[in-house]
């Protein structure tokens, strides 16, 4: 694959974010190619197991025409692959082709794969902030105990009748005591350092995760001050009405740091089946494990719900290949994507841990790095304070890539899609 060429742009990663920047790519008329170490799209969603879930609504998640037959992994995935098939991008996507480096020459990029070294003018490095299990160091002696990431748990039906370990206070964490429920696990004890905020509720994840009153907020003009008054009494009261005040963070809600999680209705309505401890893992030894608050007890599985790092060793440049988190990634980055270490490199999704749709993020985000790319957007380098997401983000690009968001009719334009569409109907692709 040796390139005989400059590309306009590449692309290393296949999952929603590099599919829908390819997608804009074609539509810029730049010459751009996809890099995919695995067999075919899909990224992360193309690893996990078939029980796993996005956290909002399908109709949040579904863009234009596109189908999305419900909200779990293998909807997903088959939504990824549709982009592919409905834009015709698969004679621009390179499969089984992992890049083992890349590195910028001073005049362009070059990145090195199995199959030979292609040469590009821009990078998008659409591989996840979130692309490597992280689990945490703990000592272990002779250990008996059956360890699974999230990710790695394919058959929940084998926690039936165990002792289970629970380790995390987010999202992953929520899903296995969900699953340790539904599976009835003997036992379930739950660990953890500390607890993100969630939406308590009775009402089913696809429903409950909607982000459509929060897009009503943004462009009613509230205020970030105003949007965490508003959420936060809210979940205040949700907490009280279920009883479980001793699992509220201990931190207020910030809707431009946190992640607004919906609730689960298994852990929710049997939230006292649960053994609590405020405490991380310090040991495994046979099958008992000591947690850092002294507590010690005999488990047959113990579930990582500790979330992701980032990997970004096939970087030469030394302070991008030690990134490990998201933070990390976030902080050195300037108009949402921009990287501060390199020219020319683009990070689409770093700061999405806040509330809002992906895919419409990475839309959002692709047509302003396709603009910046043919000269026609003015991105600074400033790093950014805080996250944005959402409709946030599309007010941010208008004053940056006003050649693609036309100023203020195109905002009004915006400003109706969030008050107007349906609850039940997916955004345009724009």
């Amino acid at each position: 694959m040796q390139s005989p060429h400059l590309l306009d742009l590449a692309i290393v990663g296949g999952g929603v974010a590099g599919v829908i920047h390819l997608h804009y790519a074609r539509q810029s008329d730049l010459d751009a190619l996809l890099l995919e170490k695995q067999g075919g799209v899909g990224g992360l969603w193309r690893q996990l197991p078939q029980w796993q879930d996005i956290q909002i609504s399908p109709a949040d998640w579904a863009l234009g025409d596109l189908p999305l037959g419900g909200p779990k992994q293998p909807h997903i995935l088959a939504n990824i692959e549709a982009w592919v098939e409905r834009f015709g991008l698969a004679d621009r996507i390179r499969l089984d082709t992992p890049v083992s480096r890349a590195r910028y020459t001073g005049t362009c990029w070059e990145i090195d794969t199995p199959q030979g070294t292609m040469r590009a003018r821009h990078l998008v490095a659409a591989t996840g902030g979130h692309n490597t299990p992280a689990i945490p160091e703990v000592l272990r002696h002779e250990s008996a105990v059956r360890e699974l990431h999230s990710s790695a748990l394919r058959d929940p039906a084998e926690l039936t009748g165990r002792e289970v370990l629970v380790v995390g206070g987010g999202a992953s964490a929520f899903d296995l005591l969900d699953l340790c429920l539904e599976y009835k696990a003997r036992r379930i004890v739950w660990a953890y350092r500390g607890l993100r905020w969630f939406t308590p509720t009775g009402k089913p994840k696809i429903i409950a995760g909607s982000v459509r009153p929060y897009a009503k907020m943004q462009v009613n003009g509230m205020t970030v001050a105003q949007q965490n008054a508003m959420i936060g009494t809210d979940l205040l009261a949700r907490y009280e009405k279920f009883g479980i005040q001793s699992i509220q963070p201990k931190k207020p809600l910030d809707v431009r740091q946190d992640q607004l999680i919906p609730g689960r209705t298994r852990m929710l309505a049997s939230f006292g089946e649960l053994e609590r401890h405020s405490g991380s893992v310090e040991t495994i030894e046979g099958r008992d494990v000591t947690l850092s608050d002294g507590s010690r007890f005999a488990v047959d599985v113990l579930l990582w719900g500790t979330g992701y790092q980032t990997d970004l060793s096939y970087f030469e440049e030394p302070r991008l290949a030690r990134i490990r988190t998201v933070e990390e990634l976030a902080s050195r980055c300037a108009c949402i994507f921009r990287s501060l270490d390199a020219p020319d490199l683009y990070f689409p999704g770093v700061g999405l841990d806040g509330i809002g749709s992906a895919p419409w993020a990475f839309m959002l985000m692709a047509r302003s790095v396709m603009s910046h790319i043919r000269g026609t957007a003015q991105l600074d380098m400033e790093p950014l304070a805080c996250r944005l997401n959402h409709f946030d983000i599309v007010r941010y690009l208008a004053e940056r890539d006003s050649g693609t968001y036309g100023g203020e009719r195109d905002w009004n334009f915006y400003r109706d899609l969030a008050m107007g569409a349906p609850d039940d109907q997916p955004y345009p692709v724009l």
